[in-house]
């Protein structure tokens, strides 16, 4: 006889009984926990008059070196409106557009949870995070009390803080809390903010296609503002009025008549190169002061006169098409004036502390440093003369070679086969070393080719090397904050600059700046000069992609670079043209009221003494070779460079060569006026005497070079 089924029927709904009271017990207990939650929260919340004048974000305000604010940053706030000043098409558009059912949910909307659950177990496996749930009121518990990180917990919190706040306040105090305080772009706190900053009026005189585009804003700020992408924003603005036509809120005459294409949006405040600067100092601040709360004033190291006139110099002074940066730095690194590029409007890429570039010949410094520290001397004999390196064959933007002469013409003529033969006797290695001993960041080869610049550098990193010439071989570090403070005068950083560490002897960076000075006086950099002592070097790039110049004077390093950002060759781009013009335009100003300054230099001799030997034959790179009466040899000068000799190096890296400005003929006229004259008869056997010792120099065993000093 089969056994009765009603037992087992019994037991079934007895454990369905169990589970639905265990389920209860649970919603019961959740909901007793829920509700202790939220009443320990409305406990603990502040009072709305607190509630109003608590601040969205930290504001500071940035001051030039003498003490003037040149820019305020951080969160903007206008007028606190109340509830009945707000126009009533704001708020139909912010509750029809983000939580319709506003006026009937706890702070939560179950509804809308549904909803996004749902939504979100049909996408499931697509990584998309549950959205579209936060109603009004979690969105300003979220904006007051929590941050912006996505985790259960959080949304937790954040829903039992809506609760609280729901049953603390009215529906009328949270949407005026809301609007007061929800964030709109561009720095704009508040409906207000918002309005003046996009159409320049209270935002009380807000109308219906006006407020439809500050509603549309809350969902994605950077997306939809109206300012930098006006097409989206009017479309955003379209799908509010759809929303609120939907919702009742407006008709759909009222929608039609929006027009939120038509609205006229107040013209962008004048942005100028300042802003260069300050992006690249602020960005600095998270390392120097922990303070992220309270106001703070930022003092500077930027010189407004310097910074104008740095500005004017690459505006007038970079030619069409092509962008420009400059950086200045004083003796112990404070940049005094910073330019990352013609226009900061229509493009905040700061060309002196992001882009990497070839520097071209402005690398020979770190060839010429390595050389003097191995015992080169200034007046040492080097020949100009074919050269292979490892199936490298450099070549001279004059495609001639000079024959015998001193290390001193090499750099002032940026002659390449030089720098190539000087980088294979100190070492390659060695030449990268000490670029990164004086600063620079970027990676460097250390193929032949490295001697002419074939390294990416930043315009910032080379500018300090020189500086650290300048510097007299001292360390110098670049730096924009002077100190922080709180608004109560508290100090809450202030900057020591370190000057101890040497990198070079002082008599190596002496000597560096007489050849550095040469460039500028007879060299490929004249058109830098200034009526005072200057020291610098040019650069050019392959195909004349880049110009560069950089030098100092009178405490002032700067430096300059021009090109295109897509590194396209430029014709006519040489670093002795527009860019030692723009160096030049900016140091008249940048030093004028600076003493005038010698340099201080191992080397010091007569000015005869630059005058070509007697004995020996003196080649200008354009020009081929000439007598001491600057008269052409052999009937017609040097042969011309072999066909491959400028080849690229066998990595296939692109090879820059120095195009620079030829230099003038070497004839009488030109020895006496730049030169600076030809001897007295008196000391006619002093320089025969000087010869003599020469030649024994170029013909002396490399081996018994001076030590290093």
């Amino acid at each position: 006889m089969a056994a009765s089924p009603r037992p087992a029927r019994s037991k079934a709904r007895a454990r369905l009984a169990l589970a639905w009271k265990i389920a209860l017990f649970g919603l019961v207990a959740g909901l007793v926990a829920l509700a202790i939650a939220v009443g320990i929260a409305v406990a603990s919340l502040p009072g709305y008059d607190e509630l109003k004048s608590s601040p969205n974000g930290q504001m500071m305000r940035v001051h030039a070196a003498d003490g003037t604010v040149i820019v305020s940053l951080g969160p903007s706030y206008g007028q606190w409106l109340p509830y009945d000043r707000i126009p009533g098409v704001m708020t139909e558009a912010i509750v029809a557009v983000e939580d319709r059912r506003f006026y009937s949910h706890p702070g939560i909307d179950p509804i809308g949870i549904a909803r996004s659950t749902w939504l979100a177990f049909e996408r499931r496996g697509t990584g998309r995070r549950l959205q579209g749930a936060s109603t009004i009121t979690q969105q300003l518990a979220r904006n007051i009390f929590l941050n912006q990180s996505y985790s259960l917990g959080r949304k937790l919190r954040e829903a039992i803080l809506a609760m609280a706040l729901e049953w603390k306040f009215s529906k009328r105090e949270i949407l005026e809390l809301y609007l007061n305080r929800v964030y709109f772009g561009g720095g704009a706190y508040g409906i207000d903010a918002a309005s003046r900053k996009f159409y320049g009026h209270p935002a009380d005189r807000l109308s219906l296609g006006e407020a439809a585009i500050i509603a549309g804003l809350v969902k994605a700020p950077s997306n939809y503002s109206p300012s930098a992408d006006a097409e989206a924003a009017v479309e955003r603005a379209r799908v509010v009025l759809e929303v609120m036509r939907d919702a009742g809120a407006i008709n759909a005459a009222e929608a039609d008549a929006a027009r939120p294409e038509d609205v006229r949006l107040a013209p962008e405040p004048k942005q100028n190169s300042v802003r260069y600067f300050t992006d690249w100092a602020l960005a600095q601040l998270p390392t120097l002061i922990d303070e992220t709360t309270d106001p703070i004033e930022v003092w500077t190291t930027l010189d407004l006169n310097m910074q104008r006139a740095a500005d004017n110099a690459i505006r007038q002074n970079t030619p069409a098409g092509l962008q420009g940066a400059l950086v200045a730095l004083d003796r112990d690194g404070a940049v005094r004036a910073m330019v990352g590029g013609k226009d900061y409007v229509s493009s905040i890429y700061n060309r002196a502390t992001q882009a990497v570039r070839q520097p071209g010949s402005a690398f020979k410094l770190f060839v010429y440093l390595a050389a003097l520290e191995a015992g080169y001397t200034p007046n040492q004999g080097v020949v100009d003369e074919p050269v292979t390196i490892d199936g490298w064959s450099p070549r001279n933007s004059s495609r001639r070679f000079s024959g015998q002469i001193d290390l001193r013409t090499a750099f002032a003529f940026s002659i390449n086969t030089i720098a190539a033969k000087i980088g294979s006797e100190v070492g390659f290695q060695t030449v990268a070393d000490m670029a990164r001993r004086f600063g620079i960041s970027t990676p460097i080869n250390t193929h032949p080719s490295m001697v002419l610049g074939t390294s990416d550098v930043r315009l910032i990193d080379m500018t300090r090397a020189f500086a650290e010439i300048s510097a007299k071989g001292v360390a110098v570090v670049p730096y924009g904050i002077l100190r922080v403070t709180k608004q109560n005068g508290e100090l809450l950083y202030e900057q020591k600059p370190d000057m101890s560490r040497v990198l070079v002897a002082p008599n190596v960076a002496a000597q560096m700046t007489d050849l550095l000075q040469t460039a500028v006086n007879t060299g490929t950099a004249r058109a830098a000069q200034i009526g005072r002592p200057v020291a610098g070097k040019t650069g050019t790039t392959s195909s004349n992609k880049d110009g560069w110049f950089l030098g100092f004077s009178s405490g002032i390093t700067t430096g300059v670079w021009m090109g295109r950002d897509d590194a396209k060759a430029v014709g006519g781009l040489q670093g002795g043209r527009a860019p030692a013009r723009a160096f030049a335009s900016f140091m008249q100003t940048a030093v004028a009221k600076r003493p005038v300054e010698a340099f201080d230099s191992e080397v010091t001799l007569p000015d005869w003494q630059l005058e070509p030997d007697e004995e020996a034959y003196y080649g200008a790179p354009d020009e081929g070779l000439v007598d001491e009466n600057g008269l052409p040899l052999g009937g017609g000068g040097p042969a011309a460079a072999p066909e491959d000799a400028g080849a690229p190096p066998p990595d296939g890296a692109e090879l820059p060569q120095e195009e620079e400005e030829a230099p003038p003929r070497l004839d009488r006229q030109w020895l006496d006026g730049v030169l600076r004259g030809t001897p007295e008869p008196e000391e006619r056997d002093f320089r025969r005497e000087r010869n003599r010792d020469r030649e024994r120099d170029r013909r002396r065993d490399p081996q018994e070079l001076p030590p290093n000093p």
